[in-house]
């Protein structure tokens, strides 16, 4: 059986798990820009994000699928605008995004990854 690696880990959550060729991150909100722009949240996310994966020893590159949640799709745009910058060309992942009501007001973004190693 493979070893289990988890990062950032919490009473609650992991904010990263690595099993096998697999990494798989919890669900990242903006908590170092908690109220600010969509577009000022997703940046901060994505930054946390390479965050993890290069602590679990990979990168954007290797990414092969995405969640992203909106708490409004008015924000789709403007989102989508700085996750276009991030995400490598000719290596983009699979994505999924929904709006959806998420766990405080002042968050308008969240992002799972799945990330081959």
């Amino acid at each position: 059986m493979s070893d289990i690696k988890r990062i950032d880990v919490g009473a609650r959550m992991s904010q990263a798990v690595v099993h096998g060729n697999t990494v798989y991150t919890a669900g990242q909100v903006a908590l170092r820009a908690p109220g600010a722009s969509v577009a000022e949240q997703t940046k901060d996310i994505l930054a946390r994000i390479d965050e993890l994966l290069a602590e679990a020893g990979t990168s954007k590159e290797k990414l092969l699928i995405a969640t992203i949640w909106l708490s409004d799709m008015a924000g789709f745009n403007e989102m989508n605008e700085v996750w276009d910058a991030w995400v490598v060309p000719g290596a983009t992942p699979g994505r999924a995004c929904v709006e959806s009501k998420l766990a405080a007001p002042q968050f308008t973004v969240e992002i799972q990854v799945i990330a081959a190693l």
